[in-house]
């Protein structure tokens, strides 16, 4: 709530002034993260936030924060210099620079890795949690996790880290379904065996634009 409040007076201010047209920019965000997307004038834009959150008894995050090239031109620039295009993080997502099947610019999203790592290690730690309780009851906490996951992040272009996570879950799955005793070990027969009788959501993209089109 506090960071919604103080970046409601931040978004205030950059309307009054009129930053928007000053610096050719606009402000993407949710709650307290955000980006100035700006066409030449990123460096100002990003002297002027700084200040700004001064003055309102706040400091960026110079950890997180980053002044990148980032858009139709970048890549061809980046290879001009022998590297590869900036990437940036930003509400759980990768976002490169990318290119259509047409051959047009486009912007890819992918699962974040420390997201994606956070995630199959949650899902990890709760399998060991409840390595004990039924199978059933497994197998249904398990598939909401998928779906929530794959409602989440299922766009365009990221359907590799969908079936990633969904490999890393089954293997989770089995490997504490096979530490729950000293008898009966679930080896991978066996366990093919369960998901036959459980099968687990197949990774899908509920906001392909293929989809939706």
């Amino acid at each position: 709530m506090l960071a919604n409040l103080y970046m409601n007076r931040f978004l205030k201010y950059w309307r009054i002034t009129g930053r928007g047209e000053v610096f050719q920019a606009q402000v993407v965000n949710y709650a307290d993260d955000f980006v100035i997307l700006s066409r030449g004038c990123a460096a100002e834009a990003l002297n002027w936030t700084r200040s700004v959150m001064i003055r309102i008894g706040l400091t960026l995050n110079e950890a997180k924060t980053r002044l990148i090239e980032f858009g139709r031109f970048a890549a061809g620039n980046a290879a001009r210099r022998n590297q590869k295009p900036e990437t940036f993080d930003f509400l759980g997502f990768t976002h490169i620079c990318g290119v259509s099947r047409k051959g047009r610019f486009k912007v890819l999203r992918q699962t974040a890795s420390k997201r994606l790592r956070r995630a199959i290690s949650r899902v990890a730690a709760w399998c060991r949690e409840h390595r004990h309780l039924p199978v059933p009851v497994q197998w249904r906490y398990l598939c909401s996790v998928l779906r929530g996951h794959y409602q989440y992040y299922g766009v365009t272009g990221n359907f590799r880290s969908l079936r990633d996570f969904r490999l890393q879950l089954r293997r989770a799955w089995r490997k504490w379904l096979d530490r729950r005793s000293q008898r009966g070990r679930m080896s991978w027969e066996r366990f093919a065996a369960v998901l036959l009788r459980y099968p687990l959501p197949a990774a899908w993209l509920p906001h392909s634009v293929y989809r939706l089109a």
